[in-house]
């Protein structure tokens, strides 16, 4: 396969079980930063290649055959050897659910870790058993609730068959932001600073700041920005209809002139160059 694949879903109001927010296929896995971590699930795996993510400060390779599944907001980087001659070939999913939770704690498997293929299991037969199923549906939203079953039964495979070869302990000061973060990912378009921030969580501005640095290596203000500038980017890509000042305001920034210089700032890029490069 030398063609990149991508499915999203929009998560509603009232999502399954388990629900799939992505899954694709990348041909040439690009360097990804997120220090504020992904707000859903994820599994990430190696086709071809090699890679390297980083958690936690440690550095850890994903050969092929290996995969890692990630919790939310666990920050991370992952990049590839760019000085190999193979190209590294990923497939990945992002996903939610409003058990999502409870099933993955039954299966003791509500933590971040890596899993390595064994006889009994192939990652890449899911994958590409579920991107076929997609790719035959001229409209593949119609598939969300089957495809969810897809993910439950992978995610049973993988705890039965896959060996899990390294355990990632959860980030214990998470944990005493975890309430506050999931209430920036419902308001960040609001026009929101540092002291609405310490009072959602209960503590003062300084504690706060710290509790963020210590978890994500960021201010609470730059885990807003974080959070804006990925949503922008989503919609850059998915609603090429509006344009980059309506986009602005959709996300919290004050006028187009800040967007675009944040956005270059974070991106190396402008939203219209992002824009275009994944049009593309």
């Amino acid at each position: 396969m030398d063609k990149k694949k991508r499915f999203t879903f929009s998560i509603s109001e009232n999502p399954l079980p388990l629900f799939i927010e992505s899954i694709g296929y990348n041909p040439h896995e690009l360097d990804f930063n997120r220090p504020e971590g992904y707000p859903y699930y994820h599994w990430l795996q190696t086709i071809v290649g090699k890679g390297s993510i980083e958690i936690a400060g440690q550095a850890y390779l994903l050969p092929p055959g290996c995969g890692v599944l990630l919790t939310p907001y666990t920050p991370h980087k992952y990049y590839s050897d760019h000085k190999a001659d193979i190209l590294w070939q990923t497939y990945y999913i992002t996903f939610t659910g409003v058990a999502v939770d409870p099933i993955l704690n039954a299966l003791d498997m509500n933590y971040s870790a890596f899993y390595e293929e064994t006889a009994n299991i192939s990652f890449t037969d899911h994958m590409e058993r579920m991107l076929d199923k997609l790719e035959s549906y001229d409209d593949p939203h119609y598939l969300s609730h089957e495809i969810s079953v897809d993910l439950y039964q992978f995610l049973m495979h993988l705890n039965k068959y896959g060996q899990m070869n390294n355990k990632l302990s959860v980030l214990q000061s998470f944990e005493k932001i975890r309430e506050v973060v999931e209430w920036l990912e419902q308001v960040y378009p609001q026009d929101i600073g540092l002291l609405e921030m310490s009072k959602k969580a209960k503590v003062s501005s300084q504690h706060l700041n710290s509790m963020f640095h210590d978890t994500f290596g960021i201010s609470p203000y730059s885990f807003l920005v974080q959070l804006r500038i990925r949503e922008a980017k989503r919609i850059l890509i998915t609603d090429t209809d509006l344009s980059l000042k309506e986009i602005a305001k959709q996300v919290g920034f004050n006028g187009l002139s800040h967007f675009v210089a944040t956005f270059k700032k974070r991106e190396g890029i402008t939203p219209s160059t992002y824009r275009n490069l994944h049009q593309s």
